[in-house]
């Protein structure tokens, strides 16, 4: 594929909508090439999101054109990788790589929260701040910009929530669950994620989310929940240096 110039891509220059499974393969470039192409840029058969709403990358294909075009779009920053088109190439450093499950709920049945609450613009810095304690994974000051996101406030005080992220054709990705410490064992993050996937499945979408291996605990609560291990996933964290 001819390398195009770097810039944000439009709904005219993304590749043709897939509404199968395959398209988890590659979840952020789907994404990218598709509904979250605005707040995107690419550089031929990479893509990334702008780094203030979200830190993922992704290509198109693996192998040596794909890193040179993620070396030409993320020249002098960092950026995660979700199924990196590995091994990565000297002169790149790899401050972490996270193995991860990615699950799918094909039949979701399920009715969401009457107390959950839409979380909006307002919301943000609360947001922000939840999840820089709780550590769900990447959230950024404007990470909620690209899905609907809802949580619970005790006292005023918001202690839960979970919200939509990835959008590849057909399928939303569910992130950013997390609990204050003070408030766990209540089902309060089951309950945001139940009203998500609700909502995801109401228009006719799939839900899907990424876990770390290692967080057995919220394994065994999606599984309870009806979602299941499609495949494991590599996240991958990578600094590339300015050319």
């Amino acid at each position: 594929m001819p390398t195009t110039a770097r810039g944000t891509l439009s709904r005219a220059g993304s590749e043709t909508a897939h509404t199968t499974e395959s398209v988890l393969d590659r979840p952020v470039w789907h994404s990218l090439t598709g509904i979250h192409s605005h707040p995107g840029t690419r550089h031929g058969t990479a893509a990334a999101y702008d780094p203030e709403i979200s830190p993922f990358a992704g290509t198109e294909g693996d192998g040596v054109e794909a890193w040179d075009d993620l070396r030409t779009l993320l020249a002098g920053r960092a950026g995660v990788l979700a199924g990196s088109p590995l091994p990565v190439p000297d002169g790149i450093r790899v401050p972490f790589q996270v193995v991860g499950y990615q699950m799918i709920a094909r039949d979701w049945v399920g009715h969401p929260d009457p107390e959950a609450l839409e979380l909006g613009p307002a919301d943000h810095a609360e947001m922000l701040d939840l999840a820089s304690r709780t550590k769900p994974g990447p959230f950024e000051k404007r990470t909620p910009e690209i899905g609907r996101y809802v949580g619970f406030r005790v006292d005023g005080k918001l202690v839960a929530m979970a919200g939509e992220r990835l959008h590849p054709p057909g399928f939303t990705e569910i992130s950013a669950v997390c609990t204050d410490e003070d408030f766990r064992g209540r089902g309060l993050a089951e309950r945001a994620v139940r009203t998500i996937a609700a909502g995801i499945a109401a228009r006719g979408e799939t839900p899907i989310l990424h876990v770390a291996a290692t967080n057995t605990g919220a394994i065994r609560l999606y599984e309870r929940m009806g979602f299941v291990t499609r495949r494991e996933i590599e996240f991958v964290g990578v600094v590339i240096p300015r050319r």
